[in-house]
């Protein structure tokens, strides 16, 4: 069997979207011109249990030896409640079939919370965390190695590389914007309790934009984006702003809306390089008004954003004005996006580092910085 097939595996289906599955379609389509042949395989322990679907994976594995097999990790992938006890087994089966084992952590620190449940999830995520790290022979984080806090001192085979983007770069000439009202867009908003904070936070800054600068187009699309239409319009009634709602959207349609934008507002939670949403805006070229946090850190830094601190809505409005109303920012920032999304984020740079990551020996440097990929993943001067 060649050495240059990969094989992902996934667990359980998010809804209505879901993230891993985009993210190993963009990865397999880009690594294929790297010499590695990319597959897809989905483990359902929901619907089988967790015995007959390792059995059935370890029964698949035996066609896989000598090939790298990665387990793409989020706690609710492979548990029902964020307990993943389980996941670990599959690790262990993998290993009687003689396949090279990686994980890629989706999530790469335990859930908080003050209830003894909360205690109890954090302590199993943990410890599960830990587990596979220890029994992976590569694990690739989306956010720089120095965020997380629970790997050992010496970490060799932990690799950064970040996610990219689920939508195609819009192509030469496609931000061509109308003279029209400004128009801020929106990717996502979190449901539940999440909801109507994420609606203040954009409501406020926009009224204070459309103050300043006049008339605005709204355009909220993406999860969630529905289900907040009657909240986000009850916040705009008498207000200068014309708000659009569009639901789930394809890739391309996502990189068309992006593109005729003039900036994008990203209100869940802080920006980092994990945060697929975000970096969309970055790949169609656009500058990012946001949130800041622990998680932020180079290269995001490097592309077109304008992060407050997290949770200062004064300071997110303060700056969504300055950059709608200050048309040579907003074209540096165009700018600083489009060349990190080249450098960084685009899904020929991440295969290329993956490539390198995946490679025997090494491949890995002892911050986790990725040698030997095209533009190579290491902070400038």
């Amino acid at each position: 069997m060649s050495a240059k097939r990969i094989v992902a595996l996934v667990g359980r289906r998010d809804e209505p979207t879901d993230g891993v599955a985009d993210y190993c379609a963009w990865l397999g389509g880009a690594i294929g011109r790297y010499g590695y042949e990319f597959e897809t395989f989905r483990v359902d322990w929901l619907e089988r249990g967790w015995r007959a679907a390792l059995a059935d994976l370890q029964e698949k594995s035996v066609a896989w030896h000598g090939c790298w097999v990665l387990l793409q990790f989020t706690t609710l992938a492979w548990s029902r409640r964020g307990f993943p006890l389980q996941a670990p087994r599959i690790l262990d089966a993998l290993g009687k079939s003689g396949v090279h084992c990686g994980v890629v952590f989706h999530d790469f620190e335990p859930l908080g919370g003050s209830r003894w449940i909360d205690h109890a999830r954090h302590y199993c995520q943990l410890h599960v965390f830990e587990s596979l790290y220890k029994r992976a022979e590569r694990a690739i984080f989306a956010v720089p190695i120095e965020k997380i806090s629970w790997l050992p001192p010496h970490h060799d085979k932990a690799a950064f590389i970040p996610v990219g983007a689920n939508c195609p770069e819009p192509p030469p000439g496609a931000w061509a914007h109308t003279h029209g009202a400004r128009t801020i867009a929106v990717y996502g908003v979190t449901g539940g309790t999440r909801t109507l904070p994420e609606v203040a936070d954009i409501s406020f800054a926009i009224k204070r934009a459309n103050r300043a600068v006049g008339q605005l187009h709204l355009i909220v699309f993406g999860r969630g984006s529905r289900e907040a239409e009657s909240a986000l319009r009850a916040e705009f009634v008498g207000a200068d702003v014309e708000v659009e709602t569009l639901g789930l959207l394809s890739p391309d349609d996502i990189s068309r809306t992006l593109a005729h934008a003039d900036v994008m507002l990203f209100v869940r939670g802080q920006i980092s390089t994990r945060r697929g949403s975000a970096i969309a805006g970055i790949a169609c070229g656009l500058p990012v008004v946001c949130y800041a946090g622990p998680d932020m850190g180079w290269p995001i830094t490097e592309a077109g954003i304008l992060p407050v601190p997290l949770g200062d809505r004064e300071a997110l409005s303060g700056a969504l004005e300055k950059v709608l109303s200050d048309n040579a920012l907003r074209n540096a920032l165009c700018q600083r996006s489009r060349r990190a999304q080249e450098q960084y984020f685009s899904w020929n740079a991440i295969a290329a580092r993956f490539g390198a990551a995946l490679r025997e020996p090494g491949g890995v440097s002892s911050d986790g910085a990725v040698a030997g990929a095209a533009g190579e993943l290491q902070p400038g001067p």
